[in-house]
């Protein structure tokens, strides 16, 4: 063989990794990266109407820098919503990792029983579309509907509305947990799984039980599992869309900006106003990630064994 052709050869296998890697760069540019940088372009830019603006010339596009990103962030809708959206966050992420936890605990005991169909059970929920879900329970919340109400009424509690100003926030919380405990709980009963079981031997030998095989052998095994469905988890609920937009016909304490998002979709699609609601979204997504990393740096050291 030639040097040619071993330069040549050479190339194609240097070239090859590109090759397999360039389907996920195109998806990734055509649906993430371009629509970021047109977000960030209309942020930038305002229409400005001269004479009536009625005429096909009376609207134009013009450059105003960081005007709507000052608009939307001294906006006081914005932050009552931010405020609400903290509160939902917080009971969602505390009751929805604890039963997930929980859960995968209990089904990866030896002495359980019906652990397949326990399984199904609890991650079922989560294959329903959160649209249905808040339907469902949207029309469990109607008093002349609900089997609750009849329930609560068989013990004598008489004229709780569950989509009241005080309740609502509380009905979403519910359908966030229905929906989500299931994937969280696959997650950490699958890891569980990939635990060599020689280390409960060793602890029920040192004579530790079940409780505390659990407390001191699984749960610290499975944090960098927590830290994983603990990081998605807060994105997805200070990203609250669906519960809030779909409760919204059937109740008056839903507001069109209760959370931020509903805010851009208000000014998007309601308000027409698509610069405002581009510069909101960029700033949504920019506290978003705030406390993630916070979170990631809180327990980088514990989780991962990563030093500061």
């Amino acid at each position: 063989m030639t040097k040619a052709h071993r330069g040549a050869r050479a190339h194609r296998a240097g070239a090859t990794p590109y090759l397999y890697l360039t389907p996920a760069v195109v998806l990734f540019t055509l649906f993430i990266a371009a629509p970021i940088g047109y977000t960030a372009y209309l942020s930038l830019r305002q229409v400005k109407f001269s004479g009536l603006g009625l005429g096909r010339k009376s609207r134009t596009e013009i450059f105003v820098g960081l005007d709507n990103y000052r608009t939307a962030v001294a906006d006081g809708e914005f932050w009552a919503g931010w405020l609400r959206v903290l509160g939902y966050a917080t009971m969602v992420l505390a009751l929805m990792l604890g039963l997930a936890l929980l859960f995968a605990l209990l089904l990866d005991s030896a002495r359980v029983r019906l652990a397949r169909f326990s399984r199904i059970a609890i991650f079922l929920p989560y294959a329903v579309p959160g649209v249905v879900a808040t339907l469902l329970w949207g029309f469990l919340y109607l008093p002349s509907l609900s089997p609750i109400h009849a329930t609560l009424r068989a013990f004598g509690v008489e004229g709780v509305d569950l989509l009241s100003p005080s309740t609502v926030m509380f009905s979403m919380v519910n359908v966030a947990i229905w929906g989500g405990t299931g994937f969280n709980m696959l997650v950490l009963y699958t890891q569980l799984r990939a635990i060599p079981r020689d280390y409960y031997e060793a602890a029920r030998i040192d004579g530790a039980g079940e409780l505390a095989i659990a407390l001191r052998v699984k749960v610290p095994i499975l944090a960098p599992a927590l830290v994983l469905t603990t990081v998605f988890s807060i994105i997805a609920t200070i990203q609250v869309f669906t519960e809030p937009m779909t409760l919204r016909p059937i109740s008056n304490a839903v507001s069109s900006t209760w959370s931020p998002l509903m805010k851009v979709y208000r000014d998007a699609f309601v308000t027409g106003d698509l610069y405002s609601a581009a510069a909101t979204s960029l700033v949504i997504a920019a506290i978003s990630v705030v406390p993630s990393l916070l979170f990631m740096r809180l327990v980088r050291r514990q989780a991962f064994g990563e030093e500061r």
